[in-house]
This record gives C-alpha cells, structure tokens and sequence, in this order.
C-alpha cells in the first residue's frame, strides 16, 4: 500500500518571509481584524514531502469573491547587503529569496520535497462586506483533485470603520524608459500607454498618489557622459533663437493618471543628478529634424539653457493654469546635491524659482546647512538624517531611503525582515510628515543605466549596484507588473497609517500615540524601534484597531 502524500500547511503573517530552505518558526498566525477599504494579506506556508506540481488551492470562505491568491515566487540575490549591515536582517548569504507574488495562471502552486514555499491570500474589504468575522480555510488539491491538505481556519474580524482617505504624499518613481527597454515596444507607442496604464494602476492601488512625471528625459541614474533612452512628453520646436512648445503628449499623461486618481504630478529633474551641473538631455525639431539641443556638454548656467529654461518655464507655467494643474504640481532641481556642489545648486536653484516661485520645489537632500541658506524650499532627508530637520521643525518635512539607508533605520531589501518595510507608517504617523519618496519603483537598468538589457528576475541588485530590493517593487509580467511582498508590505504600512489617523479623529493625536508606544522602553524614532519578527507591529495594529472598534460598537 503506498503512503499518503504529506502536505504540511501553516498560517503566517504577512510579516514572515518563507525561505525554501528554513522552517518557519514563527508560531501560527490564525486571527486578526482589518477595516473597510484595506487590503488584508496573510500567508499560507506549505511543504511535502513528494515533488507536487499544479496544485489548486480552493477558498472556503463568505469572502470568496474578495479573495486573491497569489503564489510566492523565488528569485536569486547575488548582492543581499553592503559589508556592514545591521543586525536587523534575516541573512546575509546569496541565495532565493521571497519576492515576487505570480497570479496563478503566471505561476502554478507546486511543492517541492522538504522545502517551504506559501502563497499569498489577499482580501479586499469594503462597506458592502458584513462587519463582525469571517472564517477563510484554503484546501489544496491536486491537478486530479485529490485533496491534499485543507489549513486551519483564519478568523478575519471586519471593524464597522472605513480607512479615511490618505493624506500623505507618497512618490515611488516611474522609469518609462525600463518598461519600453523591457518589452521591446517604441516609447510612447500605443503598446507603450497600454503597458504604462497598467503599471500606474498599480502604484495607484499601493498608495502612490504622485507620479515622476518626464516633461523630459529625467536626469537620474545615468553614467556621465552616458544616455537613457528619450522619454520626453513636451514637443519642442526650435525657431531662430525662440522655441515653440507641444504639450499633447503630457495632455494624455495628465489624462491616463487623473482617470487612474493620481493626485500630484512632480515634474522631472530640470538638471542633472548630483549638483546641478549640466542640462538633461532634451531633443528638439530643428528644420524638420529631430536633434539632441541639450545634454552632459551643456553647463548648467551657460546662456544657451538659460534662454530656454526663460521660455519653457512660463509656457509650462502656463499649461499647468489653463488645465488645473497648478495646485497639484511640484518641482525638482537636482537630485541628492550636497554642499561641495554649492555653487552649481545655488546657479540651478536661482534659474528655476525666478520661474516656479508659486510652486513647491524639492530634491532629496540631507544635509541641513543647504536648507538653512535658503536653497532647497522642501529638503527630503533620508531616514538616517532626518533627526536635525526633525529639531530644527523644517515644516512640512518628507523623508526616504534608498540602498545607503541600510543601517538600523526602515528599508526593504530582500533580506531584511518585513517587519522593517512596514514600520515606516508608524514613524510617519508619529512625526506628521507630509510625504515619503524612493527613486525605484522599476528601474530594471544596472547602476548607472550602462546595463539597459537587464533581467529583472535574475539579476535584482542593478547588477551588484545595490543591495537586492533597492531599485524595484515590481517585476515585468507578460502583460503588465507582477507585484511583490514588499510592495504590499509597504501598503500596509500606509493602511497603518489611515488607521493612526481615523483614530487620532476619535482620541487626538496624544493618547493615540500613547496607544501606538505602549509597553515600548524607549519612544518610537526613526531608528528605535522593535526589532525582529513583526510582533510587535501586528499586535500594535491589533490595538488601534480595537480602540477604533469600541467608537463604531
């Protein structure tokens, strides 16, 4: 007689990271409670000990219909951290790691001998849901039908209060040129708009409410000298010493992100990365043809650009009146410019608000001396230098990382737990920052853009540029992202942060921040705060949620 097959099932948080070759220890994650309009995620660890391919997994629950399940997919991380991290990561070796989550017809359930995998049960929760609990039991069976293992039920308690809507501003930046790259097609191509809609959606749907937006091609991670490819949106015509500007391209822009809600539009860096040194590169029409007007062997102030800019600014200036865009507008000079560049910054800056006076302007910078000269209107510190400006009560302060925030502060590299992605809400509740920014939503290019053929599932770390999970939150599907558990994590952090908020409605902002440290030895801060598994944070939300609970009864 043979032996039963063996399929062993375990409930996890979201927090947990299954790795194929490790146990999870965590202790089964059977309960929680969510509100109306989130996404609640949980997990559902498996393994067998026979090799099982195109398993089906069946959901038993009044939610069905609500109910996404995803598998959790492996890719490979050569570059997991820099030499000296932190404690606070779950390893340091290369290897697979959990990251992308494929819908079911992108990648089928299997289960391979004596090594762990999970899928990804998502559950969209609105005001037409029965509040009160909700039992959901996934069953997996073979491509036979043979059941081969049903988990333990998972009570999810909906809460009679809706998430109010988000108030931060939360940038992650679009590369349009690595999606044309990736899927072959000609930028701004029907097939472009089509495959960029889909990608915008799904910022949309994470909590991104303001979109890079390239008036022209941005000026970010380029080797110097080097290019990306064009992805201009304003037409520019050159005629003698003037130049006549279309706007038809950046009118559908508008158009494709106000239909999907986007809120902000932040325009493109109007010079180049680190210092304001050069132009970006801006093609034009002269007498008929298409020529580069712009670019690195362009100074930042010499007369030509300057004459441009005079003529571009108040024409955009312009188009964003007649079309409503004024209030919903921001601007960059330069990205990440320090005070050795001082002098080319301080050119650049003088250029632009002579023009955009009435408009934010801001650039990630963390050095507060640039802001106490007057340089940078709204200063973006990462979350490593936040503290001076913190002090200093910089109004209506933003903060970010990126890969050199990778000590004790939050971060979401592949080998740091999720817990970490996802305590970035908490801080942003606590100090009342008014957006978040990071530069990689999908930059699928190595470091520098030298590299523009990458492939995003084999090599995540910019080509050892930066730690694997810096530079994207999404993956190239077939027909549009595939998205990842960091990228849901990092929503959740923004769903903690709504829920901080309704309740600071109920209780002010002091006893919900009494809520949010309890049983805490030290105050939350950037980098203090509990480390290691999630506990802490689950049971957190778990709080916020019942004393919300108990102003709905």
């Amino acid at each position: 007689m043979n032996n039963p097959i063996q399929l062993e099932t375990k409930l996890l948080s979201s927090l947990t990271k299954v790795f194929a070759d490790e146990t999870p220890t965590e202790q089964a994650f059977t309960s929680a409670s969510a509100l109306f309009g989130e996404t609640y995620s949980f997990q559902v660890a498996y393994t067998s000990d026979t090799l099982l391919k195109n398993i089906n997994a069946n959901i038993d629950s009044s939610l069905a219909d609500r109910i996404l399940i995803r598998s959790v997919g492996l890719v490979p991380s050569e570059m997991p951290c820099f030499k000296d991290p932190d404690d606070n990561v779950l390893r340091t070796t290369p290897g697979l790691y959990p990251d992308p989550l494929y819908e079911l017809n992108q990648q089928s359930i299997s289960a391979l001998p004596q090594q762990w995998r999970s899928i990804w049960v998502s559950v969209e929760l609105d005001e037409s849901v029965s509040e009160g609990p909700h039992s959901i039991q996934i069953s997996f069976q073979s491509a036979e039908g043979e059941t081969l293992a049903v988990s333990d039920i998972f009570q999810l308690t909906v809460i009679p209060a809706t998430l109010p809507p988000q108030q931060l501003i939360h940038t992650e930046w679009l590369h349009v040129d690595c999606i044309a790259t990736q899927y072959g097609v000609e930028v701004f191509s029907e097939a472009h708009w089509t495959l960029l809609e889909r990608y915008v959606d799904s910022m949309v749907k994470h909590g991104m409410n303001m979109i890079l937006t390239p008036l022209f091609t941005p000026p970010l991670d380029t080797l110097i000298g080097g290019e990306r490819p064009t992805v201009q949106l304003v037409q520019v015509d050159v005629q003698g010493d003037s130049y006549k500007f279309g706007f038809d391209q950046l009118t559908r822009w508008v158009t494709m992100c106000r239909k999907l809600d986007v809120k902000y539009f932040e325009f493109s860096h109007l010079f180049t990365q680190w210092g304001a040194k050069c132009a970006p590169k801006i093609i034009g029409t002269v007498h008929g043809e298409e020529k580069k007007l712009f670019g690195w062997e362009t100074d930042a102030s010499s007369e030509a650009y300057r004459s441009f800019l005079d003529q571009f600014l108040p024409s955009l200036d312009r188009y964003l009146k007649e079309n409503g865009l004024d209030q919903q507008s921001w601007f960059h000079i330069s990205d990440e410019p320090d005070l050795s560049q001082l002098k080319s910054y301080q050119a650049a800056s003088q250029i632009v608000r002579k023009h955009l006076a009435d408009y934010p302007i801001m650039d990630a910078l963390s050095d507060l001396a640039m802001y106490e000269r007057g340089l940078v209107q709204r200063p973006i510190p990462g979350n490593n230098h936040i503290e001076p400006f913190l002090e200093h009560g910089v109004p209506d302060l933003w903060t970010y990382y990126c890969c050199a925030q990778h000590q004790e502060v939050s971060n979401r590299f592949f080998n740091m737990p999720s817990s970490r992605n996802r305590v970035i809400g908490l801080q942003l509740y606590k100090f009342g920052l008014k957006g978040f920014l990071h530069w990689g939503f999908n930059f699928w290019y190595s470091q520098y853009s030298i590299d523009q053929k990458l492939d995003p599932y084999r090599s995540t770390d910019a080509k050892l540029g930066f730690p694997s999970g810096d530079s994207y939150l999404v993956y190239p599907g077939e027909e549009g992202p595939v998205e990842s558990i960091r990228l849901e994590v990092l929503y959740e952090a923004m769903q903690d942060l709504r829920a901080l908020e309704l309740l600071e409605q109920k209780i002010g902002k002091e006893q919900t921040l009494k809520l949010l440290e309890e049983g805490l030895t030290e105050p939350l801060t950037f980098s203090v705060y509990p480390k290691g598994s999630g506990e802490w944070l689950l049971a957190t939300r778990e709080r916020i949620n019942q004393a919300l609970a108990s102003h709905y009864a």
